[in-house]
């Protein structure tokens, strides 16, 4: 279950980086509130998480889910360089992930 609270607690993070973008420095109510309550809602998660899983291999985790989602979505929503040095990063990125769920004895 920690694994997947984990998750949850990354794309969370995901979800309020970006609504950071359409807050307008929270100077628009709702994606201001939206982006509040995810933070708070991530870092619940990730509190869940680390019951758990180590805290190193957590907090990477955590932001390594959310580094991989923001550039993804970068490239998406708000037209982001999408060259081969970049995507190949954000795969190292996906790589070391993957090596800390495959080592963490959980």
């Amino acid at each position: 279950m920690a694994w997947l609270w984990l998750t949850l607690a990354g794309l969370l993070e995901v979800v309020w980086a970006v609504g950071l973008k359409y807050t307008d420095g929270f100077t628009r109510l709702l994606p201001s509130a939206i982006t509040f309550a995810a933070m708070v809602a991530s870092v619940y998660f990730l509190a869940l998480a680390v019951r758990t899983i180590p805290i190193g291999t957590g907090y990477a985790v955590w932001t390594g889910i959310g580094a991989v989602g923001v550039a993804i979505l970068g490239m998406v929503l708000f037209d982001e360089p999408r060259t081969l040095l970049r995507i190949g990063s954000i795969l190292l990125i996906v790589a070391g992930i993957a090596g800390l769920k495959l080592v963490t004895p959980i």
